[in-house]
């Protein structure tokens, strides 16, 4: 429940298989500073825009179908070309790819490439890329991303717009094509997502996280079970 109102929880409108949390993390690596989205505000014009939100996501995902679909042949593209390297290459899994971008910040291909330098070990993979001058998003969270843009997004019709801030470190990235259209995405992705409220879920207020808790410990599908066992439930749940 609590993950509908944050914006870095939500499926990136381009691509669903990641969250915008992810996407974000996948831009620091490229960019090689931090990039953080400090605020934002959605308008709706008028009343009775409800049933027009219920698909709006998809609308903008159709939309977009176009943009997104070229990432993914340049994506084949490398692949096809891998064999080309002298160096025989290591069977990688997909599941040492994601816990090596977990850890490091650094783009699914990048930690491919990695891994395989490395015969599949996570740890020195981590170090190849930091050698490599791949630093990792988490390290770059400590710093200070005091430039940037504010961006705006009008949807088709007036009906609806959105204000996004998103700052970078320095001048020279802000001013970046890469940077103008990683705010161009949040601030779609905001206007497809309705329910969205604060940017991460550590941005919602105590007091709305505990009447949450409180309308889920009083349903009645969980009144027969014992207290410890209901807060349990209620964490899973929202």
């Amino acid at each position: 429940l609590l993950k509908e109102k944050a914006l870095l929880e939500q499926p990136f409108i381009k691509d669903s298989s990641k969250t915008v949390e992810q996407y974000v993390n996948e831009m620091i690596a490229t960019l090689g500073e931090k990039i953080s989205i400090r605020r934002f505000e959605r308008f709706n014009l008028g009343e009775g825009l409800e049933k027009k939100n219920e698909n709006f996501a998809e609308e903008i995902a159709k939309q977009t179908a176009v943009k997104a679909e070229p990432k993914a042949e340049k994506k084949e593209e490398k692949k096809e070309e891998a064999p080309k390297e002298d160096k025989p290459k290591v069977a990688v899994s997909a599941a040492a790819v994601k816990e090596l971008r977990a850890v490091s910040g650094a783009g699914m291909m990048d930690c491919k490439k990695a891994l395989q330098e490395n015969e599949g070990d996570v740890e020195k993979a981590g170090e190849w890329l930091r050698k490599k001058g791949i630093a990792s998003a988490d390290k770059k969270a400590s710093r200070i991303a005091a430039e940037g843009a504010v961006g705006s997004y009008i949807h088709m019709g007036n009906s609806i717009g959105v204000l996004v801030e998103v700052n970078c470190e320095t001048d020279f990235v802000a001013k970046g094509d890469l940077f103008k259209g990683i705010v161009a995405d949040v601030a779609m992705q905001i206007a497809a997502n309705p329910t969205v409220e604060v940017v991460s879920t550590a941005d919602i207020p105590a007091e709305v996280v505990e009447k949450e808790k409180a309308i889920e410990m009083g349903k009645e599908d969980l009144q027969s079970k014992p207290e410890n066992i209901r807060e349990k439930m209620v964490e899973g749940r929202i």
